[in-house]
């Protein structure tokens, strides 16, 4: 991966997490990643680093082995259309984190022997820690992805079909935790602590609840049963959030945005 040339097109939050990510994780080398935006002044800060910039989205891309495509739907059909003519079937291998565009719709604009992977990353990939899906019909361009994105966190290859239920469950997972943390710092605040005090004390509980969980490989309510006694604490704190709909309100909430995800590009 290391002599490998990775063009990203659109280098908006995404994008250049990516970039900084695959440099951070000594993937990478800024002078093998060329980033793209139509204004390059907002790139300069990355240009002086190393990064190659340029404005030509057909010049960068055929310049490189891998393309990852970041930019809004409503943006790519344009996009793809614009970069057809340098792609070359034996050289690219295109990765798009574009949500909602099926890589049957990408493959009918690009032609059907162009490797294509669907990539469904968090935000978190700015600190590489993101939950990043992959689906492609190509092995061997899943390698390449799993390679990009593991250095980015974690990665778990995935039916096409599952892509928007894992933006939901991902993307905008990163979203319905934080509001869970916020929650459960202001109730840190009514029971006395400073809010500085309170939100880092609910991070910290709440990574090390995920952590726990990745590095045992247990089910989320075998360690709940580790601080839940009879007549305890823990289970009375418990039952009071299930009677205000806790669990209920949080799978309401992945499903109605999966139920978005499906219709976001076409």
């Amino acid at each position: 991966m290391e002599n490998k040339v990775i063009t990203i097109l659109g280098s908006g939050n995404i994008g250049l997490s990516i970039a900084n990510g695959l440099v951070h994780a000594k993937l990478v080398s800024p002078k093998n990643i060329i980033l793209t935006r139509r204004n390059t002044e907002l790139l300069k800060k990355f240009s002086l680093q190393g990064f190659s910039v340029l404005e030509d989205n057909k010049k960068a891309v055929t310049q490189a082995d891998i393309v990852i495509i970041a930019v809004q739907p409503q943006q790519l059909n344009d996009l793809l259309l614009q970069i057809k003519p340098s792609l070359k079937v034996k050289k690219h291998t295109v990765i798009s984190v574009v949500s909602g565009a099926t890589v049957a719709a990408m493959k009918k604009i690009l032609g059907g022997k162009i490797k294509i992977v669907r990539a469904m990353p968090n935000t978190a990939i700015a600190i590489q820690e993101s939950m990043t899906c992959l689906s492609s019909d190509s092995t061997e361009a899943l390698t390449d992805a799993e390679k990009i994105f593991n250095a980015l966190g974690n990665s778990l290859i995935i039916k096409e079909e599952l892509m928007g239920p894992a933006t939901a469950l991902c993307a905008c997972g990163i979203a319905f935790f934080l509001r869970a943390i916020r929650a459960a710092s202001q109730g840190g605040i009514e029971i006395g602590f400073h809010s500085e005090e309170a939100i880092m004390m609910a991070a910290q509980t709440a990574k090390g609840a995920a952590t726990l969980l990745l590095e045992n490989k247990n089910h989320p309510e075998s360690e709940v049963d580790k601080v839940t006694t009879p007549r305890g604490i823990t289970i009375s704190g418990l039952n009071q959030m299930e009677h205000n709909g806790f669990s209920s309100a949080l799978i309401k909430g992945i499903v109605t945005s999966a139920e978005k995800a499906a219709k976001i590009y076409s």
